[in-house]
């Protein structure tokens, strides 16, 4: 199993909670970003850049992806193509995405989208908070804790 981390928009500090991990757990992580990032040395952790474009990191982390791998992610189409795939979807602030609320999340991503389309301030989200990071943590080494088994 792996752990692919749609890492242009992923937070600072949830990087560091995914090094950490992948080191204490042995297992291979891999950031893939249309911008280079430094990580650190691991045999566990690695880097793929890809060209600039819409959805290309998405992409290469749909084609790489396997059933059973956690990919973190904040962007719901991505989640929902993994979860079609048999993988797992982790958002940065620590909601697990499944087949029973995938659903309901793209749509309500098409409906803010259509509100923003027209005019409407939806205002952005809101500073990722240490009780994201820490349920963040907690749903990480849930699934850790599974792979163990």
């Amino acid at each position: 199993m792996n752990i692919w981390v749609d890492a242009d928009a992923c937070p600072v500090a949830i990087k560091e909670i995914i090094f950490r991990a992948a080191q204490r757990c042995k297992v291979p992580t891999t950031l893939i970003a249309n911008h280079f990032l430094k990580t650190p040395p691991s045999p566990f952790i690695k880097f793929s850049q890809v060209s600039s474009g819409f959805d290309v990191a998405d992409n290469e982390i749909v084609k790489r992806c396997q059933p059973g791998d956690l990919v973190i992610t904040s962007d719901i189409p991505l989640a929902s193509e993994v979860i079609d795939q048999g993988a797992t979807a982790l958002n940065p602030r620590g909601e697990l995405y499944s087949k029973n609320n995938i659903k309901q999340r793209l749509n309500m991503r098409d409906f803010m989208d259509t509100l923003r389309s027209s005019g409407i301030d939806t205002g952005g989200s809101a500073p990722l908070s240490q009780a994201d990071k820490q349920s963040f943590a907690n749903e990480l080494d849930k699934w850790l804790t599974q792979l163990a088994k």
